[in-house]
Order: structure tokens, then sequence, then C-alpha cells
């Protein structure tokens, strides 16, 4: 059975976790109303999506 040697220490560990983070989202402006929302998405505000009316609001 493996056991560790050592006691890992603090930078190790820290050093190990640092991509575990949260990341903001990217978000664009849309072209028609100016809200904010994800891009290659609808709008959720106007429904629109590469100019084009997509879902009715």
């Amino acid at each position: 059975m493996a056991v560790p040697k050592r006691k890992t220490s603090k930078k190790v560990k820290n050093q190990r976790r640092t991509h575990k983070k949260l990341h903001a989202p990217g978000m664009v402006i849309c072209e028609n109303c100016g809200e904010y929302s994800k891009p290659h998405h609808v709008c959720k505000s106007c429904g629109q999506y590469n100019g084009k009316q997509v879902v009715e609001q």
C-alpha cells in the first residue's frame, strides 16, 4: 500500500490547487439592446442572434 514518506507542505498543496478556482464568464454586449450575454448564444432580453429575431419575447 502506498504511504506518503513525509507530510505535504502548505506551499506544495496550494501550488497543486492553483487551477481550482472560479473564473468570470466571458460576456459580450448585444448589438440590438446593449445587454450583456454569452457569446454565440441568443440574447435573453431581446431574443436576437446574429442580427436576426430567433425567440419571441
